[in-house]
């Protein structure tokens, strides 16, 4: 229960560099008390206790949620993701987890029922939703100046595989590239078209090490997959890890109208910097540019929302449709 006398105490489980970055952008709303941090490593927890020297650094969940914590920040491998935020529901704290919230849609459905029966604040790090290039394309989408969309376009290729080994296990990590980047994509189409149903079978292809994947072991780091939505349009999608880009990442989302379009896209292979661009036939119209501090919104955005009192968000229904395409994106391969 979340006491008006006091701001928020919210723990922080998982303290690497995401964890560290949003636990920074969730302090600097001022709306909320850094209160306790947990990490197996020494070192990460040095570091993110230089940020917040008045944090109690805890062993374990158990020990975070002893501590009377109003919201939990989850930054954990993948496959304890669920767990947890299930964990931390039933104990009437709020949960901000990074993506993916369940590896499956299953899994995913069991979080969202516990953050409903408990009330609390559910929400998951899908970031990209928060740049500004992507709240433009997203008001164009659903007024109509695009016309009917009928094809998307969604890309992200990263030069770099993940450097630690559990993304490689699938038991961990629930997938490769299409659980690490794809999750992003199909949120993004989804979330702009205002979350229609799949419409029709998906396609897809996923490879690892330029080979089809032969076992259910292997992750893929290279994906391509086609699917259509109720209202019409399709959608193409590739990500991968390691790819010989030229470049550090290619990453884009295309929304294609009978009346125009719409893209974002990374900057001279930045991770971070997006232009967004509307087009009219053969001309182009920016409608943003960097800079733009965009990777700690989705976190503030909860902190905020956590400090004014907000319970479950029936929005995180959403999630489950996210992971239900990525769910059929891995059955059709």
């Amino acid at each position: 229960m979340i006491e008006a006398a006091r701001p928020p105490r919210v723990g922080f489980l998982g303290v690497g560099w995401i964890g560290r970055h949003r636990m920074a952008a969730i302090a600097d709303t001022g709306l909320i008390e850094v209160a306790a941090i947990s990490d197996p490593s020494p070192e990460m927890q040095r570091e993110a206790a230089a940020l917040a020297p008045a944090a109690i650094i805890c062993e374990s969940l158990d020990d975070l949620l002893a501590h009377d914590l109003d919201g939990l920040v989850i930054a954990t491998p993948s496959a304890l993701h669920a767990e947890q935020s299930i964990r931390a529901l039933h104990a009437g704290v709020a949960v901000f987890c990074q993506k993916p919230l369940g590896r499956t849609a299953r899994e995913v459905r069991a979080v969202v029922d516990a953050g409903r029966t408990a009330d609390r604040l559910l929400a998951v790090d899908l970031s990209y939703r928060f740049t500004a290039g992507m709240a433009r394309i997203a008001d164009l989408v659903r007024s109509g100046a695009l016309g009917r969309v009928h094809a998307i376009d969604l890309t992200f290729h990263n030069a770099y595989g993940p450097d630690k080994p559990w993304f490689y296990d699938r038991a961990l990590s629930g997938g490769g590239c299409v659980m690490d980047l794809g999750v992003h994509l199909v949120d993004l189409a989804l979330w702009a078209m205002d979350f229609p149903a799949l419409r029709g079978p998906v396609t897809a292809s996923l490879t690892a090490d330029g080979a089809p994947i032969a076992d259910g072991t292997a992750v893929e780091d290279f994906a391509v997959a086609s699917f259509a939505l109720e209202d019409g349009p399709v959608v193409r999608l590739a990500c991968s890890w390691r790819l010989h880009a030229g470049r550090e990442a290619d990453i884009a989302a295309i929304f294609y109208g009978t009346d125009g379009g719409a893209a974002l896209r990374n900057v001279d292979g930045s991770f971070y910097d997006f232009t967004a661009e509307l087009y009219r036939g053969t001309s182009t119209e920016t409608l943003t540019s960097p800079p733009d501090d965009w990777g700690g919104r989705a976190a503030a955005d909860w902190a905020t929302r956590l400090a004014a009192g907000a319970r479950f968000d029936p929005a995180a229904e959403r999630l489950v449709d996210v992971a239900h395409v990525l769910d059929r994106i891995y059955a059709a391969a």
